[in-house]
């Protein structure tokens, strides 16, 4: 096969990959975009939410975006390396280089406004606290929202089980907490289960921080390489055509 024939296999096994992962990215865009009763569609509910918590609500519109740039890159890598064609493999470095350029510009950005985020996931915060004790236990989108959510992280409230004090469900049901704060899945007001969804969060993401850095650093790798590779390909076709 040779070297040329071997990194040729490998753009089109490599970018195939990535072509699958965009049109995958690409319909759930669409899908959380149509479906209206995807959990997106629950945010806008919450009252006294930060305006800029309202951006969520364009996430599919997000993953359209990342979906349709895989499938571009894709489409150019495979086809670049099989018709060897020189403007493909071309342009397919040069958006490349710009994602990798922009993932970098995203990381410096994340790291120099981290304590806005602080602020903003705080003000959150507040009016996720707000809305349990004006609509949890009244409200049966609301409820069912955090019912789903507890039952699925294995936590209580947003920051523990004394956001539900005053909320509906609580002074219904004789100040007891909702049972997914209680060690026996019922409703109590004893022994209480006090780890919150915001604390769980943020602790299982500084558990996996390596995790994630990893992933980080194995994406740009793969970026530097996909580059060299595509621009080796470039180099060997337009000396051989020369």
């Amino acid at each position: 096969m040779g070297c040329f024939g071997f990194l040729k296999a490998m753009m089109v096994a490599f970018n195939g990959i990535i072509f699958l992962a965009g049109v995958a990215i690409l319909g759930v865009g669409i899908w959380v975009k149509v479906d209206s009763g995807s959990i997106f569609s629950f945010l806008g509910k919450i009252d006294n939410v930060p305006q800029e918590i309202h951006q969520v609500l364009n996430v599919g519109y997000l993953l359209i975006a990342i979906g349709g740039l895989l499938v571009v890159i894709g489409f150019l890598g495979c086809c670049g390396a099989i018709r060897e064609s020189k403007c493909m493999l071309l342009l397919f470095f040069m958006i490349v280089l710009l994602v990798f350029i922009a993932e970098v510009a995203g990381a410096v950005v994340i790291l120099v406004f981290r304590p806005q985020a602080d602020a903003l996931f705080e003000k959150i915060g507040t009016a996720a606290v707000a809305n349990i004790k004006k609509d949890f236990g009244s409200s049966s989108d609301i409820t069912g929202l955090w019912n789903t959510t507890m039952g699925t992280l294995k936590c209580c409230g947003f920051y523990n089980y004394t956001d539900f004090t005053e909320s509906p469900y609580y002074t219904a049901h004789n100040n007891s907490y909702p049972p997914h704060c209680c060690p026996d899945s019922s409703p109590c007001n004893g022994t209480v289960n006090t780890d919150g969804c915001f604390p769980k969060i943020k602790m299982l993401i500084d558990k996996n921080t390596v995790v994630i850095v990893g992933a980080g650093l194995g994406i740009a790798a793969l970026e530097i390489c996909a580059m060299i590779v595509s621009m080796t390909l470039y180099c060997r076709i337009k000396s051989t055509r020369a």
